[in-house]
């Protein structure tokens, strides 16, 4: 078996507890393509991000770099601006011929939740090498807002893999060709390359940016806040904006994507060199995402955009990032969007889904 492991896999992880936890995974957080991970009880405040390195465990390093801790049960805040590390619920027991790759869930990056995956001995963030056999942990770190959290609640997914996953550039031009994978003209340099929409169809609401000062967002509060109230919201009749330094955007795609169902996929920057700014590729992308067998018609992808050193304009129709296809291992028995609670089946321009809209 080579490729993403779909959710019957999982589950069966989970029996032969490969995946393990105190309080067992649950059905719900299992997706097509990954596994939700669960918060434990305790958020260390720690003085700068770190990894734990070759040879040491985080625990270790936590004794070098923990201020205080916070106990989480009652629910508690994380500030903006600090940085915090919460040991996962579920901890890993991989076989030799597996890896892991981890990444914030979409409602997190939308939030400008800062969310990625650190373990024992590990070198990077969110890669899980084969064979890890140890706990997993949160790094978590507020940029735009400060956050209510409790023990349980699911802020990044997991995602293994046996083998080479990853589709040639080959692969995905004969995948486009017998059936579009994005709507307009495939850009396609070691992924699928997507653009800025900077000109809608009606209107001339193009993005959100963050306020600078907010209340508190507690994210068991589903649609259940103005986003007047965190949000200003950016509008052009110029087919361009220009990039505040530091400031954090949600913009949208121009082309609809679509991922088939025995592929998934992932976000990543497409070249440093285009612009001083970043879209924050916030998670994965399920089998069935904008797929018509999963009630989709093709769904663009929201963009996170961070701007640094320097303003930027950025302009409609650049080319800002691009979807890495990996093969399925196996079908998965459900595609996202279908009989799932699928938040952005077939979205365009939207913020997560604790806001009105």
């Amino acid at each position: 078996m080579q490729g993403v492991l779909p959710d019957h896999v999982i589950r069966a992880m989970i029996d032969r507890r490969e995946i393990a936890a105190v309080i067992p995974p649950t059905a719900d957080q299992i997706q097509p393509a990954s596994l939700d991970l669960r918060l434990g009880t305790t958020a260390y405040r720690v003085r700068a991000s770190f990894l734990a390195g070759d040879g040491t465990t985080v625990a270790a390093r936590l004794n070098e770099f923990e201020m205080h801790r916070v106990d989480l049960t009652p629910g508690a805040v994380l500030e903006k601006g600090c940085v915090y590390v919460v040991p996962l619920m579920e901890e890993l027991a991989l076989p030799d011929d597996m890896s892991a790759v981890a990444n914030a869930k979409s409602s997190t990056g939308r939030l400008d939740l800062l969310t990625r995956t650190i373990t024992d001995g590990g070198v990077e963030f969110d890669r899980i090498g084969p064979g890890y056999n140890g706990p997993l942990y949160a790094e978590i770190c507020p940029r735009s807002f400060s956050v209510l959290v409790r023990p349980g609640m699911r802020l990044n997914q997991i995602r293994f893999r046996q083998g080479q996953a990853v589709l040639s550039d080959d692969d995905l031009r004969a995948r486009h060709a017998e059936s579009p994978l994005v709507s307009g003209v495939a850009v396609i340099d070691e992924g699928l390359g997507f653009s800025v929409d900077l000109k809608p169809d009606t209107g001339d609401l193009v993005g959100y940016r963050a306020k600078p000062h907010t209340g508190v967002i507690d994210l068991d509060n589903i649609g259940g806040y103005d986003p007047a109230d965190f949000w200003e919201e950016v509008r052009t009749d110029e087919a361009r904006i220009i990039l505040d330094p530091g400031a954090f955007y949600i913009l949208v795609s121009r082309e609809a994507v679509t991922i088939p169902p025995d592929c998934a996929a992932e976000m990543s920057p497409y070249l440093a060199m285009v612009g001083e700014f970043r879209v924050h590729y916030a998670g994965f992308f399920d089998p069935g995402f904008g797929h018509a067998e999963a009630g989709g018609a093709g769904a663009r992808g929201v963009l996170e955009v961070r701007c640094h050193e320097a303003p930027f304009v950025l302009e409609h129709g650049q080319v800002v990032g691009r979807l890495v296809y990996e093969k399925m291992a196996s079908l998965p028995e459900r595609l996202y969007g279908a009989d799932l609670a699928s938040n952005y089946q077939g979205q365009g321009l939207k913020l997560s889904k604790h806001f009105r809209m």
